[in-house]
C-alpha cells in the first residue's frame, strides 16, 4: 500500500493523542522508508531504476529485510522501545508497534510479493502489485474510504470540528495516492507520453518515491491537527 498505512496513524494519534502524530505517520510507513534506505546500501535494489519506466506491475525487489515476517518482528521490537522511550510509555511503545504489524498485514492484501525470510522461503503476501495490480489499488482505497470515514465519524463524536476545506485537504491527499497508483499500474509515463529515453539525474525512481512518501506524511502532518475543539457546557 502506499497512501493507505496513514490511515492507520491517524486513527492511532485519534486515539493516543500523547503520542505525537508525526512519530505515527513515520512508524506507520516504516517498512518502505526502510526499504528506501537499504535500497542505497545496495540490500533491496529496485528495478527499474528511471521512474519513468516504472509500473506497480513492473517494479522489482526483494524487501528482505525490510518487510520479510522474520525482520518485521525485529522491527515491532525496535519501534516499541523507540516509542516507550522517547513518550515514556509503553502504551505508545504498543501502539506503534500495532502499526508496524498493520503495514505488514495490509501489505498482504494489497502490495509487491513478501516471504517468511528470503525468497525461496514460503509466501507471506499475496503480491497482487505482480499478479492483480487493480484489485491491489481497489482494496486499498476501499480500505482508506471506510478508515476515513471512521476516523471523521469519531472526530464527531469527540466534539472535534474541521472546516470543509480542511477534510478536502486531508480527502485529497488519498484521492491522490489512489489516482497517482493507478496511472503507473500498468503503463509507464514513458509509455504514456511518450517520454524519450535521457538521464539528467532527476528522473531516478528511489528518489522520486522518497519525496512522494515524505510530502504525504509531512503534509498530513501539517493539516490533520488543524481543527478546533467544540465547547460543550
Amino acid at each position: 500500500m502506499l497512501a493507505g498505512h496513514l490511515t492507520t496513524a491517524m486513527v492511532a494519534h485519534q486515539k493516543f493523542p500523547k503520542g505525537a502524530l508525526l512519530y505515527f505517520l513515520f512508524v506507520s510507513q516504516l517498512q518502505d522508508l526502510l526499504w528506501f534506505i537499504l535500497h542505497y546500501l545496495g540490500l533491496e535494489r529496485t528495478e527499474p531504476s528511471d521512474v519513468f519506466n516504472a509500473t506497480l506491475s513492473n517494479m522489482t525487489v526483494d524487501m528482505l529485510y525490510s518487510h520479510d515476517l522474520v525482520p518485521v518482528i525485529f522491527w515491532l521490537v525496535v519501534t516499541f522501545i523507540f516509542g516507550k522511550v522517547i513518550f515514556k510509555s509503553t502504551q505508545i511503545g504498543l501502539v506503534g508497534s500495532a502499526l508496524v504489524a498493520g503495514h505488514f498485514v495490509l501489505d498482504f492484501f494489497s502490495g509487491h510479493p513478501h516471504h517468511i525470510f528470503g525468497a525461496d522461503t514460503a509466501d507471506a503476501g499475496l503480491g497482487l502489485y505482480a499478479s492483480n495490480v487493480y484489485l491491489a489499488i481497489a482494496i486499498e482505497a476501499i480500505f482508506c474510504v471506510v478508515i476515513l470515514w471512521y476516523y471523521f465519524n469519531k472526530d464527531a463524536k469527540l466534539g472535534i470540528q474541521r472546516t470543509s476545506k480542511n477534510k478536502a485537504a486531508i480527502i485529497g491527499l488519498f484521492i491522490f495516492g489512489i489516482v497517482f497508483m493507478l496511472s503507473i499500474a500498468t503503463t509507464s509515463f514513458r509509455e504514456l507520453f511518450g517520454i524519450p529515453e535521457f538521464d539528467l539525474g532527476f528522473n531516478s525512481n528511489m528518489p522520486t518515491l522518497i519525496m512522494t512518501y515524505l510530502g504525504m506524511i509531512f503534509y498530513l502532518n501539517y493539516f490533520v491537527p488543524k481543527f478546533k475543539l467544540e465547547k460543550r457546557s
